[in-house]
C-alpha cells in the first residue's frame, strides 16, 4: 500500500496558531519536506518534534518531487510544510501533490493560516468573491500582462509583497489601476500587526519617509462594475452603430444577436438600431 502525502498548514507567525491535528501528524509521518529546513526545524524543536526533514524547494521541485513520491510508493507517509501557512499556495507543493495524483498516491490536506485568507478577513473589503494573485511575476512583460487584466477586475484583489519591494509595486498598480481604496496588512498574527485601511496613494506617500517592514499583504478593491459600464457606454458614443453592430459581428455574432447587443448597450430599439445601420449601409 502506498503511503499518504499530508499538507500540513504551519503558523505564519504566531506558533499558537498551529492546529493539534498537523502536530500529531508531523510527529507521526516518517519524514517532513520542508520548503526551508534551517527555519522549519525552529517550529519542530519548539513542540518537540524528532521526525526526519528533507529540503523541498522551488530549485529541486521536480526532481525531488520524483524522489519524494518513489518514497510515498514504498508506503512511507510523507508532511509537505512550507516556511509559514498552507503548502501548495504559491508554493511549489503544487508540483508534488501533482506528481502524487499522476502516481496514484493519496493527498490530503490539513487545513490552517494562510496569509491571504487573513489578511482578507482583516481588510474591510468585500470577501464575497476575490482573486488571490499572490507574488506578482518578476518577468516585465508578464507582470505588465497581469497588471493589464487587473484594470476590468471587480473582485477583490489580493497581492503579497516584500518589504523591500513594496514601494515599487505600489506604484506599478496606482499607474495601471489608478488610486484606489486599500488595505495594507502586515506581520500578520505577530506583535506587531497591523490592518491598515488606506488608499494606493496614501500608502505611498506613507513610505515616502518610512521604510516598510514585515512581510506584506495587499488587499484591494475591485473595479465597481458601474465605472467600467460608463467606460463603454463612453467608447460607444464615439463610435458609429453600423461600427457597433460590426464590432459584435466580429465577435462571431450573426447580425440579428449583434444588433440587439448594440440596442442594449445603447439603450435603444432595435428598430432604431436597425434604421441606423440601413441609412449607414445605404451612405456607405
Amino acid at each position: 500500500m502506498p503511503g499518504t502525502l499530508y499538507l500540513c498548514a504551519t503558523p505564519i507567525g504566531n506558533l499558537d496558531d498551529i492546529t493539534l491535528r498537523v502536530l500529531d501528524t508531523l510527529k507521526r509521518v516518517d519524514l517532513i519536506a520542508a520548503e526551508d529546513t534551517r527555519h522549519s526545524i525552529k517550529l519542530l524543536n519548539h513542540f518537540e518534534i524528532k521526525t526526519p526533514m528533507t529540503s523541498y524547494h522551488e530549485y529541486n521541485k521536480v526532481e525531488k518531487a520524483r524522489y519524494l513520491v518513489s518514497l510515498l510508493q514504498e508506503g512511507q507517509d510523507i508532511a509537505l510544510v512550507t516556511d509559514a501557512g498552507t503548502p501548495a499556495i504559491s508554493d511549489p507543493g503544487e508540483e508534488l501533490v501533482r506528481q502524487c495524483y499522476a502516481a496514484g498516491i493519496p493527498v490530503t490536506s490539513l487545513p490552517g493560516p494562510a496569509a491571504c485568507i487573513t489578511a482578507l478577513t482583516l481588510s474591510g473589503m468585500s470577501t464575497r468573491r476575490f482573486c488571490f494573485e499572490a507574488f506578482l511575476p518578476p518577468d516585465k512583460k508578464e507582470r505588465q500582462r497581469i497588471l493589464d487584466e487587473l484594470k476590468r477586475e471587480t473582485r477583490t484583489i489580493i497581492i503579497y509583497e516584500a518589504p523591500h519591494h513594496l514601494t515599487r509595486t505600489l506604484a506599478e498598480l496606482r499607474e495601471a489601476l489608478g488610486d484606489r481604496p486599500m488595505t495594507l496588512c502586515r506581520e500578520l498574527t505577530k506583535r506587531h500587526e497591523e490592518a491598515w485601511q488606506t488608499t494606493i496613494g496614501g500608502a505611498l506617500a506613507r513610505y515616502e519617509t518610512e521604510e516598510p517592514k514585515g512581510e506584506c499583504v495587499i488587499v484591494l478593491e475591485g473595479r465597481s462594475p458601474d465605472s467600467i459600464r460608463e467606460e463603454e457606454v463612453r467608447s460607444w458614443e464615439d463610435m458609429a452603430i453600423p461600427e457597433h453592430v460590426a464590432w459584435y459581428e466580429a465577435q462571431g455574432m450573426d447580425r440579428r444577436e449583434a444588433m440587439r447587443r448594440t440596442a442594449k448597450d445603447r439603450g435603444l430599439s432595435r428598430r432604431d438600431v436597425y434604421q441606423a445601420f440601413i441609412e449607414g449601409q445605404e451612405r456607405g
